[in-house]
Order: structure tokens, then C-alpha cells, then sequence
């Protein structure tokens, strides 16, 4: 599993309060500990609207993660190309706009997207709001490579999303708990139109949303998208972020959710109930045994 959209909060590295709010730690550890029953082997670190443009937090969580973890980061306007050069070879893979948060200027946008996707082949990465996505669809369909993070989040949106799949944009299965929409019905119109397109993401920790990330969400992906379970869970998101795809052999299962391993159940029995020693002052039994018939 590739887990495309995980936010950690180091306490160690500066925040901002954003819209009056500031989030508990989340560490490596913790996202470690709540995705232990999954074989997640890779996945996105995206920063946060409270992480501001700070950089440092997700050069060292991508240090301690791995090879098989990338970057999702937020620029200041005036960033150097040495900078951006610099954050690729520390991981990071693509650039994110909150749009969702904070005020963003869409000439700003479209430059620092352009620029980050010709010095290092970065995509762009958008937290937006499905009343904006109407607007602002005829300028994001140009850029050079596009992700839009949790489904879009509503359905009045999906036209637009749509429309930006079928011209290459990525789609995050993510935040399902942030949505209003039919997360089911959204994911299998995407995937209609472009079964690469789709990324599952946890959201964890799922800060200011109306719920986190629950194990059952894998098996409404599952539903939406039956056999493509591979695709959307882990290969679709290596591609987007340039990293080997793995190679399967046909025999291999289509992934489902860990069941469980529990001891066998033990029957209980009362005092009463238990074998008793033989009681030496009663006769011994002379029961003659029944004749087994053929």
C-alpha cells in the first residue's frame, strides 16, 4: 500500500495557527502504530496549512521514512530554483495550494506551479473547494501536471473534476470524512474515466475533519473499483510520483482488508461442570458396554 496524503506533526518544528487552530502532535511513530495491520510500504508526506512554507520538518521526516516516501510541500512565493532543486533531492515530489485555508493568488499559483514542474518535473497538488473548482477549472486545466486532493470534496464539483481527469489530472481517495458527496459514486465515475487516476490517501490524522481515516474506507474503494484495487491503493500513486511501480505476477491476490488473527475461542465451564475424581465409597460401574453393529 502507498499511502498518498499523511500529515505529520513533529512538535519539534515550528507552526502556525491557522484560522485559530493548532493540531496535537502526530508523529512518524503514531501514523507507524495506527497503520500497523497494513503492508504500507511508501507514501506522500503533504504539509499542512499550520506547517506554513517551513521546510525542515519534511526534509527530516522523509530522512527517517525512507526511499519509498516523497514530498508534498508548501513554497514560499519567493523561493529559488536552487531551493526547489535542493527539496527534490530531499524527496519532495510535488507542490501543494491550500486553496481550501488561505487566500491564494492564481497568477502566483499558476507561476510557482510552472517553474517547480520545469527545474524538477514537480506536479501541483490542489486543496480546493468544490464551489471553487467551477471558476477556477479553466486555468487549472493548464497546468503542466495536476492532483486534487480529497475527491474534490462535493459533489456539485464532479463535472469539473471529471473534465480534469479526462485531461490527466490525479484524484486523491482521501478525507472521505472531510466530503459531501458520494464518495463511492464519485471514486467509480473517475475511475470510468481514467483508471489511473485515482490515489488512496489517508488524511491522517485527519485534523478539523468530521471524522479520520477508518479501515473500512479500503473497502469502499474496493467497491468502487473491484479488480483495480492495486491501481488505486499503490501503483496509480507510484507513477504520479515517479517512483518504480512493482511488479506483480498474475497470481497474485487482489489486496484486501488484514483480518484479525485471534486465539480460538475457549469454552467456559462452570465448577460443576468439570470432570470429578471418583468417589472410592460407591460401588465401581459394571455398565457392560453396548455391541457396536455392523
Amino acid at each position: 500500500m502507498f499511502d498518498s496524503h499523511v500529515h505529520i506533526i513533529d512538535p519539534r518544528y515550528p507552526l502556525v495557527e491557522n484560522q485559530g487552530y493548532l493540531p496535537e502532535p502526530y508523529t512518524i511513530a503514531d501514523y507507524r502504530k495506527r497503520m500497523a495491520h497494513f503492508d504500507v510500504d511508501g507514501g506522500a508526506v503533504v504539509s499542512a496549512s499550520f506547517q506554513g512554507t517551513d521546510s525542515t520538518f519534511m526534509v527530516a521526516a522523509l530522512a527517517e521514512l525512507g526511499p519509498n516516501w516523497v514530498g508534498v510541500i508548501n513554497l514560499p512565493p519567493d523561493v529559488t530554483d536552487e531551493q526547489i532543486v535542493e527539496l527534490d533531492r530531499a524527496g519532495v515530489r510535488a507542490i501543494r495550494f491550500n486553496l481550501k485555508r488561505a487566500a491564494v493568488d492564481i497568477v502566483t499559483l499558476t507561476m510557482q506551479a510552472v517553474r517547480a514542474y520545469e527545474l524538477a518535473g514537480w506536479h501541483a497538488e490542489l486543496y480546493i473547494d468544490g464551489s471553487m473548482l467551477g471558476s477556477l477549472e479553466p486555468v487549472i486545466s493548464k497546468l503542466p501536471a495536476l492532483s486534487i486532493d480529497h475527491m474534490g470534496m462535493s459533489d456539485e464539483c464532479l463535472p469539473y473534476l471529471l473534465n480534469l481527469v479526462d485531461r490527466g489530472a490525479r484524484v486523491k481517495a482521501s478525507g472521505f470524512g472531510r466530503v459531501s458527496m458520494d464518495v463511492e459514486s464519485a471514486m467509480r465515475r473517475v475511475h470510468a474515466v481514467n483508471p489511473g487516476a485515482l490515489m488512496f490517501g489517508s488524511d491522517l490524522p485527519g485534523n478539523r475533519a468530521g471524522r479520520p481515516f477508518r479501515d473500512a474506507d479500503i473497502e469502499i474503494i474496493g467497491r468502487a473499483v473491484g479488480a483495480d484495487m492495486y491501481r488505486v491503493l499503490e501503483d496509480n500513486a507510484r507513477a504520479c510520483y515517479r517512483l518504480p511501480v512493482k511488479v506483480r505476477s498474475a497470481e497474485d491476490p487482489v489486496p484486501t482488508l488484514p483480518i484479525p488473527r485471534a486465539e480460538p475461542p475457549t469454552l467456559r465451564l462452570r465448577r460443576s461442570e468439570l470432570p470429578q475424581p471418583p468417589n472410592r465409597n460407591q460401588p465401581p460401574d459394571r455398565t457392560r458396554p453396548l455391541r457396536i453393529i455392523e
